[in-house]
């Protein structure tokens, strides 16, 4: 098997970024901690946007984080997929909408 660019292990590195810049990666912790509380939102279902947001950004280190975080609060298979697909649904639909910017250039310049 070839190695990847992602490695799993890299995810426990995630408080080094404050190694080269420890004011600003501070004011990160500091501030992502309190956003995943209980508030208007409970923390299950912040995770699950997490994970629906983590698809959408492709970024695999979070959905790993994610995927394990909306498991051990008690999220279904089920309730991750489906999230998922409107994660899909919510990205498609933004390019496809992004499609009426193409069709309004090209019919001004078809005029």
């Amino acid at each position: 098997m070839s190695e990847t660019y992602y490695k799993p292990e890299d995810l426990k590195k995630f408080p080094a970024i404050a190694d080269f810049q420890p004011e600003l990666a501070k004011k990160f912790f500091d501030w992502y901690g309190p956003v995943f509380a209980e508030g208007a939102l409970t923390a299950r279902e912040k995770s699950l946007i997490a994970l629906a947001v983590a698809h959408a950004v492709q970024c695999p280190y979070c959905i790993d984080a994610y995927t394990v975080d909306t498991m051990e609060k008690g999220v279904t298979e089920a309730q991750m997929m489906e999230a998922v697909h409107v994660a899909a649904a919510i990205r498609g639909g933004a390019s496809l909408v992004h499609g009426v910017q193409m069709m309004n250039k090209a019919k001004k310049l078809g005029m």
